[in-house]
């Protein structure tokens, strides 16, 4: 059996990357995940989720830290979207995923590259929590990623947690796997049938999008074609933290973070913009 510093990132010369899982079909995040101006294919990951497999040019040309970029950019498309992002990143020290949804603090855990745990369990437990896995069986599955296994490197640990999602309807393409390096994982995605560039047609189809796939639920009232006071509320509070996040973006001279404000204060603009000028019969 290959031992842990074989397989692990840190030791197969592994480049930087990450996936980005979104639980939404791929209509519904082609137009805003454009907006995060890096080259991605979008592909479908089961049958409510998408994977976006990013070129990764803020870390291979910037210099940025990839779990910083990852984390900016699953930030920014869980606040201007109703569906949760999943950032799975991986570099030659370390490994880990961040969970965003909606205004909620992100959570996540990180494993060094030899497998050791270096997060809190209470992050597993918050996790589980937000994407609804069984409070028991799911949750003591994720506990055994927090625990020594000398047999289990830091990508194992990640094959782990996907194998823990697959009950949440997470099912990553052949190929698609974690620790690869970007340039495999962009090959494995374009030999899928559905493959896409995450282009999409601008910001308005993304919101038209959102609000086909809620109609009539509860969250309907939030989102901007609806034109009601809680619309404009949530288009405040993005453009509220969009702006300070994009100008902290802009002295750090990081381009994921940038990215994520940038995001937040188009959609919330375009949000404002279409309550003033299209108000409530």
């Amino acid at each position: 059996m290959p031992t842990p510093h074989a397989q692990g990132p840190a030791h197969s010369g592994a480049a930087p990357g990450g996936l980005l899982l979104c639980r939404a079909a791929p209509r519904a995040v082609a137009p805003l995940a454009h907006l995060l101006r890096d080259a991605m294919l979008l592909t479908g990951a089961g049958d409510t989720w998408s994977v976006l497999v990013p070129e990764g040019r803020p870390w291979r040309d910037g210099g940025e830290p990839v779990e910083r970029v990852l984390t900016g950019w699953a930030t920014a498309l869980a606040v201007a979207a109703p569906w949760p992002v999943l950032a799975l990143w991986w570099d030659a020290d370390r490994a880990g995923y961040t969970l965003a949804a909606g205004f909620r603090r992100p959570v996540g855990y990180v494993w060094l590259a030899n497998g050791t745990a270096a997060g809190e369990d209470e992050a597993m437990r918050t996790f589980a929590a937000r994407l609804g896995l069984d409070p028991v069986l799911d949750v003591q599955e994720l506990d055994h990623l927090t625990r020594p296994d000398p047999n289990a490197d830091a990508r194992a640990r990640l094959r782990g947690l996907l194998a823990v999602l697959t009950r949440a309807g997470v099912g990553l393409p052949p190929g698609l796997d974690p620790g690869a390096a970007p340039g495999r994982l962009r090959e494995a995605a374009l030999r899928r049938p559905d493959v896409r560039q995450a282009d999409g047609h601008g910001l308005r189809e993304a919101l038209r999008t959102e609000l086909d796939a809620v109609e009539g639920v509860a969250l309907a009232p939030w989102l901007p074609w609806a034109a009601t006071p809680r619309a404009r509320a949530l288009a405040t509070a993005q453009l509220a933290v969009g702006l300070p996040l994009a100008v902290w973006g802009l002295r750090r001279r990081s381009p994921g973070w940038t990215a994520a404000g940038a995001l937040l204060v188009a959609h919330g603009a375009l949000s404002l913009t279409y309550g003033l000028t299209h108000p409530p019969d």
